[in-house]
C-alpha cells in the first residue's frame, strides 16, 4: 500500500526552510534539505518518534489537531491543508472514491461554446480538455498533445517556446492535478497518465516528486503564438458544481493592449473553425 501521507509530509518537510519555519540557522552546514524530523516534531508539538512513524506510514490515524499543526509548520494554504486531511483519511481507510465524470454536461457545453473574445475550456482532474470554445481551439491549433494540458506541456518540445514561463506553467499543472486527484491516485486512468509522463519526461518526474498542491492558476500567463505573436492573458478558474475535479478555465486580455488585439485576431477566425 502506498504511503501517500508520508510522501507528502516528507516532501513538504524538505521544501520548508529553517527561515520559513521561524528557526535560527546554526553554525556550519546542514546535511538535510529543509527541516529535520526533530524540528518538525518540536514545532508541531509531537514526539520525534510519532512524527517519524507518520512519515514512514506506521502511524495512520493522526488527529485533525496534529494535521493542522503540521500544516502550520509547513505553511500550507487552504487547498494544501485540505489535501493533507484527505490523505490522512485515506491512510486510515476513511476515503471513498467519488464518481468522476469524463465529459462536460450539456449546459456547461453551451456556456463554453457561446463564450466569445476569451479562451474558455473545461478540464477533467487529469487535465484532459473536455470542451473548448473556438478561440481556445485557434489558440492551441498546430500544437500536438493539446487534448491534455500535461501532455502538451511535457511531451511537446514546442511548449517551451509557447509558454514563455514554462517552469511556472509546468509546476502549476502538476500541482493542479495533484489537488484535483487528491488521495485517489490509484485510479487506473491517473496512474496510466503519471506513468506515461514519468517515462517520457525527466522534468515531470522532478516536479511530481515535489508534491506541490495548487488549485488557482497564476494571475497571468505569457505566451508566444505562432500566428499572432506574444500575448499576456489574465486567468480565472471556476469549480463546476456537482462534478468533482472538473474546472472551467477562462483567460482574457487587458482591453486596448496588443494582447487584446492579438486575441481579437484569433476570435476573427472563430467562424472558420466552427465551419471546418
Amino acid at each position: 500500500m502506498e504511503n501517500l501521507l508520508g510522501e507528502f509530509l516528507r516532501a513538504r518537510r524538505q521544501a520548508t526552510t529553517v527561515e520559513q519555519a521561524g528557526l535560527l540557522r546554526g553554525a556550519g552546514g546542514r546535511r538535510t534539505p529543509g527541516l529535520r524530523r526533530d524540528e518538525v516534531a518540536m514545532l508541531a508539538g509531537v514526539s520525534v518518534d510519532y512524527y517519524t512513524r507518520l512519515e514512514q506510514g506506521r502511524e495512520r490515524s493522526p488527529s485533525d489537531a496534529v494535521l493542522d499543526a503540521l500544516a502550520g509548520v509547513f505553511g500550507l494554504d487552504y487547498e494544501a491543508t485540505g489535501h493533507l486531511h484527505e490523505l490522512a483519511r485515506s491512510a486510515r481507510g476513511g476515503f471513498r472514491r467519488t464518481h468522476v465524470a469524463d465529459h462536460a454536461c450539456p449546459s456547461v457545453l453551451r456556456l463554453v461554446n457561446n463564450w466569445e473574445h476569451a479562451l474558455a475550456f473545461v478540464v477533467s482532474r487529469r487535465l484532459d480538455i473536455l470542451v473548448q470554445n473556438a478561440e481556445t481551439a485557434a489558440f492551441l491549433e498546430g500544437l500536438s498533445h493539446s487534448d491534455n494540458l500535461l501532455r502538451l506541456t511535457f511531451l511537446n518540445p514546442a511548449s517551451r517556446e509557447f509558454f514563455l514561463d514554462w517552469e511556472q506553467e509546468a509546476r502549476f499543472k502538476v500541482a493542479h492535478m495533484r489537488a484535483a486527484v487528491g488521495a485517489d491516485l490509484d485510479d487506473p486512468s491517473v496512474l496510466a497518465l503519471v506513468e506515461e509522463l514519468s517515462l517520457a519526461s525527466e522534468d515531470f518526474r522532478r516536479i511530481w516528486k515535489s508534491h506541490d498542491i495548487q488549485v488557482k492558476a497564476h494571475e497571468k500567463g505569457r505566451y508566444r503564438h505562432r500566428r499572432v505573436g506574444d500575448l499576456t492573458l489574465w486567468h480565472a478558474t471556476f469549480a463546476i458544481d456537482g462534478v468533482p475535479g472538473q474546472r472551467l478555465f477562462v483567460a482574457h486580455a487587458e482591453p486596448g493592449t496588443p494582447s487584446d488585439d492579438a486575441l481579437a485576431r484569433l476570435s476573427a477566425g472563430r467562424r472558420a473553425y466552427r465551419d471546418s
